[in-house]
């Protein structure tokens, strides 16, 4: 029996939200305590954007994964962007853990600016591949050089 295309990219989707999810272990438990007491950037928004602003992201991410993968894993260049995929998706979730889990953020900041190298990297794969999802994870690169923004003043500022 297949299963219908939509019902794959909802599958997609989800499993990356969930994956996602992974880095609120660390997240959450810091965020009334040791982030709330940094002091930040005038441009830090609220604490509760950041969850929707995620959820739409790994969205995104999880629809682009979804046009790239189905496209053959039998296509050496549709094997090689998912493998750079995964491995800013690793970075994503480990950056939750140093910021928030570990409480360091210089480090962090290093990982940061790889994980945009690597999303950028991501995109270029994707986008030789599917115009779309190469293009829709745009706003994820977007966030993540706001996100190193304001990890670099959580730097400076304490």
């Amino acid at each position: 029996m297949r299963i219908g295309r939509g019902f794959r990219v909802i599958l997609f989707v989800f499993i990356t939200e969930v994956l996602g999810a992974l880095g609120s272990i660390a997240t959450t438990p810091a965020i009334d305590g040791w982030y709330k007491e940094l002091v930040k950037s005038p441009l830090n928004p609220p604490s509760w954007v950041f969850a929707p602003a995620w959820t739409f992201l790994y969205a995104l991410m999880g629809v682009s994964f979804f046009l790239i993968y189905e496209k053959g894993l039998k296509n050496k260049k549709v094997r090689e962007a998912l493998n750079v995929f995964n491995l800013q998706f690793v970075f994503n979730i480990v950056w939750s853990f140093i910021f928030f889990g570990f409480k360091l953020p210089k480090i962090a900041l290093i990982e940061i600016v790889i994980l945009w190298f690597l999303i950028l990297w991501t995109i270029l794969k994707f986008y030789k591949i599917s115009k779309l999802a190469g293009l829709i994870l745009i706003p994820y690169l977007f966030w993540v050089t706001f996100a190193t923004y304001l990890n670099y003043m959580v730097v400076v500022l304490n």
